[in-house]
Parts: C-alpha cells; sequence; structure tokens
C-alpha cells in the first residue's frame, strides 16, 4: 500500500501549529507554527480600540482561518508529500473558546456594524469575565437538585459555554437575539472548511452540559435560570452532536485551495486540545493520566463507571477514548506563571547574566533552582495567578508567597513556582484516586515537559509517581491526526477506530522521570502545609483574595 498521511492542526492560546504525520508509524514529517496576528486580546478591541474591562479574553477568528492558510501550505511545501496522498484532516483547541456566529455562519465581529461590541467577539477559554452568571448557575443547580452538577465536580465553571452564553444575554441582549448559534471555535473551523455544522461529544460534553443519554439540560431548569433563556439548547445551541472521530465532511474546493490539500479530503470533528493528547501518547486503558502541560494544564484521565469527584471538570461517556468513561480536571495557569514571572517580576541583572551566557531567562532559573533541595528555599506558593480550575472551581482566587525574606533570590521563587504548580497537580491525582478513579502513572505532553525537566522531576517527586514523556512535541496535534487518520477510515489507508491508530502511531520517550525517595519524603511536609493554606485561602475561612480583587475593581 502506498504511503498515507494525515494533517493535525492544534489551536493553542497564542498560535495555532499544523503537523503532517506519517499513518503507518506517526512519524512527524513536517510541522509548522502561526503565531496569531491578533494574539489574546484582553486590553482594547482591534480597529475600534473599545476597552476592555477585567477578566475580559478574547481572540479574533480570522487568525484561526490564517493558521490554516500559512500552516497546511507550509508543511506540504516542506514535506513535498503529495496533496493526493494526506487522506485526512483533523483538529484541536482550547475549550470552551466560543463565538456567536449569524445565519451564514459569520462571526457577529465580522460585520462592521457589530465589531466595536466586545460580545461580538470570540471569548477565549480563559475569558473569566461571567463568574457571577457561573455562581448563579451553580448556586440554582445546586437548589433544584440537578442531576448534572455531581458529573461535573459540583459546580459549573465561569469558563465554559453556558456562562458564557448568558453574560452575552445579560450584557448585550441586541446582540444575543442576533446571534443564530453559539458554536465552539473548534466547530465553527470545520464548518469553515467542510460546510457542515456538527456539535462534537467532547466540547458539548465538557463545556455545555451535554450527556450522551439525557442530553442537554432540561427547559425547566433554564427558565429558572432565565426566562429569556428557556428555549436556547433548541435554538441557539441545536444541532447534531457527534462522537470523536466522526466525518464530518470533505475540504470544499474553495479551501482545498487555500490550504493546499485535495478537494474532498476527509475532516474529521472538532475535539479539545488535550483530549486528543491522550491517544497522541498511546493512552486507551484506564489508569494512566495524561497531563497536557502548557501556558495551563489538562489532566485526562479514562474509567470504567461514572463516579463523582470533587472539582473535577467533568466525566463524559466516549468523552475521549470509546468504550470508557473519560474524566478532565486542570490547573487555569502553569507555564503562564513562569512566563509572568520571567516577564514581570526578575531584576534586570538576571536578564543581562542570561544574555551574557546565552541562554534564555527559564533556562538561567531553572539551572540555579536545580541546585536547591526539596525545602532548602524556605518558600511555599499557591499556584492561582489565573485562579483555581480543579479542585476550587473557583477564578477569583489569586496566587500567593510565603517565606519570602530580603534574602530570597529570583531563582528561589521560580523553583517556589514549578513546585506549587506540582502540589496542584498533586491535589487533582488524590482527588481523583481516593474517589475510585485510580491513577497509577502519569504521562506529560506539551511544551513544558520537553523543556524542563526539573519540572517534571518536581512533579514525579511531589505525586510519588513515574511519569513518562510524549515523544512528540506537538502530541495534539498528532493526536488530531489520528482523529482525521479515523474519518478518512481503512479503507482509503486511515484506520477504523482511534485504539487502532494510537497502537501504530502514538510514542513516548525512553526516559522517564521516577521520584526520589529522600525528597518524596520532603515534598510530603511541604504538601501538608500547602494544603493548609490550600484550604484556608479556598474554602473560604479567609476571602482576602476576594475582597482585595473587589476593592481594586471598585478604585478602577
Amino acid at each position: 500500500m502506498s504511503k498515507t498521511y494525515a494533517i493535525g492542526v492544534d489551536y493553542g492560546t497564542e498560535s495555532g501549529r499544523a503537523v503532517l504525520v506519517d499513518l503507518a508509524d506517526g512519524t512527524e514529517v513536517a510541522e509548522h507554527v502561526t503565531p496569531y496576528p491578533h494574539n489574546v486580546i484582553d486590553e482594547r478591541l482591534p480597529g475600534s480600540g473599545v476597552r476592555l474591562e477585567a477578566d475580559w479574553a478574547l481572540q479574533h477568528p480570522g487568525d484561526y482561518i490564517e493558521v490554516l492558510r500559512r500552516s497546511v501550505p507550509a508543511v506540504m511545501q516542506a514535506s513535498g508529500v503529495d496533496p493526493r496522498a494526506v487522506i485526512g484532516v483533523g483538529i484541536d483547541f482550547t475549550a470552551c473558546t466560543m463565538l456567536p456566529v449569524d445565519a451564514d455562519g459569520e462571526p457577529l465581529c465580522f460585520n462592521p456594524e457589530l465589531q466595536h461590541l466586545p460580545h461580538s467577539w470570540v471569548k477565549l477559554w480563559k475569558h473569566h469575565a461571567a463568574q457571577d452568571e457561573a455562581n448563579l448557575i451553580n448556586e440554582i443547580a445546586e437548589q433544584r437538585g440537578e442531576p448534572f452538577l455531581p458529573r461535573y465536580g459540583g459546580k459549573i465553571s465561569s469558563e465554559w459555554m453556558i456562562a458564557k452564553i448568558w453574560q452575552i444575554l445579560n450584557e448585550a441582549p441586541d446582540l444575543y437575539e442576533k446571534t443564530d448559534l453559539f458554536l465552539e471555535a473548534t466547530d465553527w473551523v470545520v464548518y469553515k472548511m467542510t460546510g457542515s455544522r456538527l456539535r462534537n461529544s467532547c466540547t458539548a460534553g465538557y463545556k455545555a452540559i451535554w450527556h450522551k443519554q439525557d442530553g442537554y439540560p432540561d427547559s425547566d431548569f433554564f427558565f429558572a435560570l432565565d426566562p429569556r433563556l428557556a428555549n436556547l439548547t433548541s435554538t441557539k445551541l441545536r444541532g447534531d452532536v457527534v462522537p470523536l472521530g466522526t466525518k464530518a465532511g470533505e475540504l470544499s474546493d474553495e479551501m482545498a485551495a487555500v490550504m493546499g490539500l485535495a478537494p474532498g479530503t476527509a475532516v474529521a470533528v472538532g475535539n479539545v486540545d488535550a483530549h486528543a493528547a491522550v491517544p497522541g501518547v498511546g493512552v486507551v486503558t484506564p489508569g494512566k493520566l495524561v497531563m497536557a502541560m502548557g501556558t495551563s494544564i489538562c489532566h485526562m484521565l479514562l474509567g470504567t463507571k461514572e463516579s463523582k469527584v470533587e472539582g473535577m471538570c467533568g466525566v463524559v461517556e466516549d468523552g475521549i477514548i470509546p468504550g470508557y468513561m473519560g474524566y478532565e480536571a486542570g490547573q487555569s495557569a502553569v507555564g503562564d506563571i513562569f512566563a509572568w514571572f520571567v516577564d514581570q517580576s526578575v531584576p534586570a541583572y538576571v536578564s543581562e547574566a542570561a544574555q551574557k551566557e546565552g541562554t534564555s531567562v527559564h533556562e538561567w532559573l531553572e539551572q540555579r533552582a536545580a541546585a536547591y533541595k526539596p525545602g532548602e528555599t524556605g518558600l511555599l506558593a499557591l499556584d492561582w495567578w489565573n485562579g483555581n480550575r480543579s479542585v476550587l472551581v473557583d477564578t477569583d482566587l489569586t496566587g500567593l508567597f510565603v517565606g519570602c525574606t530580603l534574602l530570597t533570590k529570583p531563582e528561589e521563587m521560580y523553583r517556589a513556582l514549578l513546585e506549587a504548580t506540582a502540589f496542584g497537580t498533586r491535589k487533582i491525582v488524590e482527588a481523583f484516586h481516593s474517589n475510585g478513579v485510580e491513577v497509577h502513572e502519569l504521562y506529560a505532553c506539551g511544551g513544558l515537559p520537553q523543556k524542563n525537566k526539573l519540572l517534571m522531576q518536581i512533579y514525579a517527586d511531589v505525586t510519588n509517581r513515574e511519569i513518562k514523556i510524549a515523544a512528540s512535541k506537538q502530541t495534539p496535534a498528532v493526536g488530531a491526526a489520528m482523529f482525521g487518520a479515523v474519518a478518512a477510515g481503512s479503507a482509503k489507508g486511515g484506520y477504523d477506530s482511534i485504539v487502532e491508530a494510537a497502537a501504530k502511531m502514538a510514542r513516548v520517550k525512553e526516559e522517564s522521570f521516577k521520584p526520589i525517595l529522600e525528597n518524596v519524603a520532603v515534598y510530603e511536609q511541604l504538601y501538608a502545609e500547602y494544603n493548609k493554606l490550600h484550604d484556608y485561602f479556598g474554602r473560604g475561612e479567609n476571602q482576602v483574595m476576594k475582597r482585595l480583587k473587589s476593592i481594586k475593581e471598585a478604585a478602577r
């Protein structure tokens, strides 16, 4: 059989990347990254200059098409592969990243009459300005005893679809009325490629309270939230919800020309970046927790039954791998915290020293932080610089350092931040494990595991579990390509299931990170202190973080 290939396109927070993958063994033939021209829009709208309020995070939908226009032709050119040999395309996205579209499927922000309205734009996953709506959703759902609430750890996040939609209705009711559909960005991009408006079961299940057996919550619940929302699911959330790996359609002539591929190429329904990474590292059975590590972390786990776990982002039947319950949890900021520290808090001498040594500031700090033993810095931090996704599900929480003195060095603070994110992951692992969803080993993928060995050793020591590292630097994109191969099917040179695709295409490195026993013992002590701070500031005993945030907003 002649060689066949698939393309996976991974849409992240700041860029999109395309990877061309050999379907025989998962070899990555070529890759290309396109930074979003408009990046994250969190201060002013493009063009109009309208100022955004606190906790907003938007994007320009045209940037997503730009990734297809630039990165897909780039990998085809670099590889020299015949476009006819590319049998499938799959995409994944950060989620919930959603947008309102008109009856023609066009984003409302493309309308010159509406582009000055912030709510007409894409709301990125880390748009947290719908927290008031999320609080009410949780309060009303709990009062009514809604059966869906335990599936999401007892709380619906402000990052998710319903809270964001309700914010639009509350703050821009006219624009809400102009909206024909609210779509996940991943479903919108698939629509642009194929003309097919389908919703994927992954984002619907994890981000829009959809259930394979029960569907969406009933209209009585939405009426209880707001009478104007009573018909939301049958109108602005209408559309078929289909399983991952489903063929959404075929590449249109217009988009084939844009992307440099053959018309009629199979396109899979959209996916979430972290979820696509799970088969990308070869995990298709329970007991193995996959961490997609980048600006944030998504923690993905398979189970055989539906269990209640505090603070999980959701449990969805067939949500990751068919035949299993797919569990998700996460941390709202990880790499973002390290970037914040480097960009905003490092003294000039560190940048100068790193430049003189021909290295990055991150690498300079890591090298020096690695010289310290666990506990030697005397520091402890909470990892809530962008709120807490799991297990507290509270975006109003903020970061904290304890133990700083006049002798504290930047590399010590950097190490404490690495440790804080590891403690946050352990909190999630323990929540799963203690509720019957077993976690025996960890898998890590994304940019951070490739760059920071100290970080991964700390995670192994803090969780007291072995960590295996994806061989690919672009695991979600490889996973997306696998789903593209499944959409094409074996008759076209692809695969008939994601399990078959993962068996042939997934790879992990030979090197893994194993816990160091003496480090584990010290981190047990530090984790106990972390837990005390976690509960003191996070469970309501001291609301100082929220009071400070309120005072800050009032002073603006």
